[in-house]
């Protein structure tokens, strides 16, 4: 309402003003001696016209769209309005949406590395991991019928199987074949037969680790070997038979269980 009231004002004073013209009441007569000389000029613009064949009423310098001989000596001045601009400005609009990110400039150059920081503070205790996996390797096999020695060297097979943990023992080849690398104990027991030999070598791959060995004897007796090895992976470990002079035997019924052979893991390799 204020900026309004104002620019009507402005617009009310810097109207125009004819410095030339003078004031009068509509109602009075003009100057008497200013229509004499005006007849005065109007009959020499008479004469002048008629000679040039031009008839022209009578002219008055004031009167509305004329130009008064004094204009050109005298220029017109027009007071042109100031507006202060301020007090026009309207208030302040809402912050525009945001517009679209911009491409991604190259990549520049890596930076050399800054200098170490401080030491952190020693953080607190996590959570409890998984289980460690377990390494582990055991077998029990076992023969149920007797065997007599026919060739020099005779590879002792067995016929049952009690515990073949991962199947690392081949029941076809009678040999137990080490995964897992590490400290193993084997056990072998055999029951011996009267008046026969019994000569028997646990081996390590080609190697004779230990010997089973029983004398003829009338009374036949259960007889055991045990050893620990430490296997590498792929290495074999088996039971052979030997025959020498004598003829060498080893008992069983299909009855009754007299041959085991038997073999587990003590420790793992990673963990010596």
């Amino acid at each position: 309402m204020t900026t309004a009231c104002v620019v009507a004002m402005l617009l009310l004073w810097a109207g125009p003003v004819d410095p030339h013209r003078t004031l009068y009441d509509e109602g009075k007569d003009p100057d008497p001696s200013r229509d004499q000389m005006d007849k005065k000029w109007t009959k020499k613009d008479h004469h002048e016209d008629a000679r040039s064949g031009e008839v022209r009423g009578c002219r008055r310098c004031c009167d509305p769209g004329e130009e008064s001989p004094h204009q050109n000596q005298h220029p017109q001045y027009r007071i042109v309005p100031q507006i202060n601009i301020t007090l026009l400005k309207g208030e302040k609009g809402d912050t525009g949406e945001r517009g679209p990110h911009g491409k991604s400039g190259r990549a520049g150059q890596t930076g050399a590395a800054g200098p170490g920081g401080l030491k952190g503070s020693r953080g607190g205790v996590g959570l409890p991991g998984e289980p460690c996996k377990s390494h582990f390797a055991a077998f029990s096999v076992a023969r149920k019928k007797g065997l007599h020695s026919n060739d020099y060297y005779q590879t002792l097979v067995f016929d049952t199987q009690l515990v073949n943990l991962y199947g690392h023992f081949s029941m076809f080849t009678g040999e137990f074949y080490c995964y897992v690398p590490g400290v193993y104990y084997f056990s072998l027991n055999v029951h011996t037969w009267n008046q026969k030999e019994t000569y028997l070598h646990v081996m390590h791959n080609e190697r004779e680790a230990v010997i089973l060995y029983a004398q003829p004897s009338d009374r036949s007796v259960m007889q055991s070997q045990s050893l620990m090895l430490q296997l590498e992976r792929d290495d074999r470990v088996w039971v052979r038979l030997f025959k020498g002079e004598r003829e060498n035997a080893i008992f069983s019924d299909d009855f009754d269980t007299y041959i085991t052979f038997n073999g587990h893991l003590i420790k793992p390799k990673h963990e010596l």
